[in-house]
C-alpha cells in the first residue's frame, strides 16, 4: 500500500537509497573500540621506585589487536598534569596524517581532557608499537604493542602458532623522565642507561609459558631510547617470518640485532627437554655491556633455568651488517592483499629524485644539539599540518631543509622538506659519526636497497638489491656508513622523519616531509577530522564536518 501523497516511483527511490545505505554499511570494515586512561603510577622495573606512565593501570600498556583494514577508535583520557600524545610507530595512517600523534601533526591532549584517535590499519599486517611522543615521556613508559593480523581469506606463509607473544625490549633509566628532560634542556647529553627491560621487567622478571613441542610467535620491538639490542633464547633457534609488516624469507638465527625503533617477528619451536630457559637481551656497540634476562618456562618443567647466560655479539659491526643484508622479502607470500609481495617491482621504477641526509652532533650556543643536513629542528607554536590546512603563514617554510648536506655550521629552524605526491624517491642516509644510527619515517614503508661502509657515491647503486629488499619503516645506519632506501610517495600528508635515538630526536634530529597533491580530493587525503583539537594559531578555527 502507498502512503498518502506518494507515488510508486518516489517509494522506489526511497527504497533504493535505503538499500544503498545498507550495502555501504555491510561493506564497511570492522570497528574496534578502546578506552584508555593515562595516569602516573609507581613502578619498580629496576628495583627502585619510579613514577611511570600507565595506560589503564598497566606498564607497559595494553596490546592493540587488529586485523587488516580494521578501524581503531581509541579514546585517550589524559590524567597526567601535562599535555600528552600517543603516536603509532609503523602504522601508516593512509591519507590521514592528522592522526599521527606527533606535535607536527596533532595538538596535544590537555591535562584532564580526552581525545579520540580514529585510525585505520589500511592494507597493513605485522608487528608494531605505540609510544608517547611529547616531551621525554617515552622514558617513563606509556608504550605497548600493536599487532595487525591478516584477514581470514589471505594466506599466511606459515601455520598458525600455538601462541603469540609481544616482547618489548629497551634500555631504561632509573632517573625520572623529568630530570632526563631537564638535562637535555640544559644542553647535556643523555647518560648511559641503567639497565634493560623486557615487557617492563628488569632481570629475571619477564615470564613466558609455553608447551613442549609447539611453535610460538614472538613479536620483538625495541622501544628503548638509544641502544641497539641483541635478542636470543637459550637453546632455541629463531625463524624470522615478518619485519614491520613484510613477510620475510624464513631465515634461521641464533640471535637477532634489533635496533632502536625496529620490530621483528620470529617463530620458535619448543624442541628442548622439559626445563626453563633464559631469554636474553643485551646492548650492542657499547663499551659496557648491559644484559637482562627473562624466563622461557616449559609448562611441564620442574627444572629452573641453569647454566651460564648465553652470550651474544657485542661490538662487531660486520656481524650485524651481514645479518641485516640477509633479511629479505618473501616474494611469493601474500601481504595484506592476496597478490604476492613480489608483484610490485620496485627495482624497475625510475627514480625521480635523490635525497641525501647526513646526521650530525654539535654545540649550538653552548648547548648540545643534533641536526640533519645542518638543520636542528625546533617545534613551531602550531602543529605544521594544522597550519598547512588553515593556510596560517609564518609557521614553517617548505624547503627549509635541502635535499643534500650543505656543510655549513648547524643552525636552528622548523625544517620541512617538500615532495610531490606519487614521486618515487631514493633517500641515502649517511652517518659520519661513530654511533649506529636508526631512522624512522612516519606514514610509509620503504625498501632498504643497500648499506655499506664509507661514503655513498652513485657507483654505490651497483650494490643495490633491486629484487627482494625488505620493506619496513625503520632502518639502521652503521658507523661511518650509509644506508639507501627507495620510497614511493603514495601517501599525502605531513610526515615525521626522525632519529629513533630519543635524545637526538628531542634535540633536533628530525624534520617533516610534506607530501603534497594540488588536487583537493578525499581520494588523495581525508579532510581534517571533525574532532581535531585546535591549538597555537589554529585555536578558534572551524573544522569542516566529515
Amino acid at each position: 500500500m502507498l502512503l498518502p501523497g506518494s507515488s510508486s516511483s518516489s517509494l522506489w527511490q526511497r527504497c533504493a537509497v535505503v538499500l544503498l545505505l545498507l550495502s555501504v554499511v555491510r561493506a564497511e570494515d570492522p570497528y574496534r573500540f578502546f578506552n584508555w586512561n593515562v595516569t602516573y603510577g609507581d613502578i619498580f622495573p629496576l628495583g627502585v621506585r619510579q613514577q611511570g606512565i600507565l595506560i589503564n593501570g598497566q606498564f607497559p600498556g595494553p596490546d592493540v589487536y587488529s586485523v587488516t583494514n580494521d578501524n581503531l577508535i581509541i579514546n585517550v583520557y589524559n590524567n597526567l598534569d601535562e599535555p600528552f600524545l600517543l603516536s603509532w610507530n609503523g602504522v601508516q595512517q593512509r591519507r590521514n596524517s592528522y592522526e599521527d600523534g606527533v606535535f607536527g601533526t596533532t595538538c596535544p591532549i590537555p591535562p584532564g581532557k580526552n581525545f579520540t584517535y580514529i585510525l585505520q590499519v589500511k592494507d597493513q599486517i605485522g608487528s608494531f608499537y605505540y609510544f608517547p611522543s611529547l616531551a621525554f615521556h617515552k622514558a617513563a613508559g606509556g608504550f605497548g604493542g600493536i599487532r595487525i593480523l591478516s584477514r581470514p581469506r589471505i594466506p599466511v606463509p606459515f601455520p598458525d602458532p600455538a601462541g603469540d607473544f609481544t616482547v618489548l625490549i629497551g634500555d631504561w633509566f632509573k632517573t625520572d623522565h623529568r630530570k632526563l628532560k631537564a638535562e637535555l634542556d640544559g644542553g647535556h647529553k643523555l647518560p648511559f642507561p641503567d639497565g634493560i627491560l623486557v615487557n617492563g621487567h628488569g632481570p629475571n622478571g619477564a615470564f613466558f609459558t609455553v608447551e613442549q613441542g609447539k611453535t610460538y610467535r614472538f613479536r620483538i620491538s625495541n622501544v628503548g631510547l638509544q641502544n641497539s639490542l641483541n635478542f636470543r633464547i637459550q637453546g632455541h633457534r629463531m625463524k624470522l617470518v615478518e619485519v614491520e609488516g613484510t613477510h620475510t624469507v624464513q631465515t634461521i638465527y641464533e640471535s637477532l640485532d634489533v635496533h632502536v625503533g625496529q620490530s621483528y617477528s620470529v617463530l620458535v619451536t619448543m624442541d628442548q627437554g622439559a626445563q626453563d630457559f633464559y631469554i636474553v637481551a643485551s646492548t650492542r656497540f657499547t663499551d659496557k655491556i648491559l644484559t637482562t634476562t627473562g624466563t622461557l618456562h616449559y609448562s611441564n618443567s620442574n627444572k629452573p633455568v641453569s647454566g651460564p647466560v648465553p652470550g651474544g655479539p657485542t661490538t662487531q659491526i660486520d656481524w650485524s651488517l651481514n645479518q641485516a643484508r640477509s633479511v629479505r622479502t618473501n616474494l611469493t607470500a601474500s601481504g595484506p592483499r592476496p597478490n604476492p609481495q613480489g608483484s610490485y617491482h620496485y627495482g624497475l621504477i625510475n627514480i625521480t629524485r635523490t635525497i641525501k641526509l647526513v646526521n650530525s652532533a654539535a654545540q649550538h650556543n653552548g648547548k648540545q644539539r643534533y641536526a640533519v643536513n645542518s638543520v636542528s629542528f625546533v617545534p613551531a607554536d602550531t602543529p605544521l599540518k594544522l597550519a598547512d590546512y588553515f593556510n596560517i603563514g609564518g609557521v614553517f617554510r617548505v624547503g627549509s631543509i635541502l635535499d643534500n648536506p650543505t656543510g655549513q655550521p648547524m643552525y636552528l629552524d622548523t625544517s620541512v622538506m617538500g615532495a610531490d605526491f606519487r614521486a618515487f624517491v631514493e633517500i641515502v642516509f649517511e652517518n659520519h659519526e661513530d654511533i649506529v644510527q636508526s631512522w624512522h619515517i612516519d606514514g610509509y614503508a620503504f625498501w632498504v636497497v643497500g648499506m655499506d661502509g664509507g661514503l655513498w657515491t652513485p657507483d654505490s647503486r651497483k650494490e643495490y638489491n633491486l629484487r627482494d629488499a625488505v620493506s619496513r619503516s625503520t632502518t639502521q645506519v652503521y658507523p661511518r656508513s650509509w644506508t639507501a632506501i627507495y620510497m614511493a610517495l603514495d601517501n599525502v600528508g605531513m610526515w615525521n622523519v626522525r632519529s629513533e635515538f630519543w635524545a637526538r630526536q628531542y634535540l633536533g634530529q628530525q624534520f617533516y616531509l610534506r607530501v603534497y597533491s594540488p588536487v583537493k580530493s578525499v581520494r588523495d587525503e581525508y579532510p581534517i577530522p571533525k574532532n581535531a583539537l585546535h591549538c597555537g594559531r589554529a585555536k578558534g578555527r572551524s573544522t569542516r564536518p566529515l
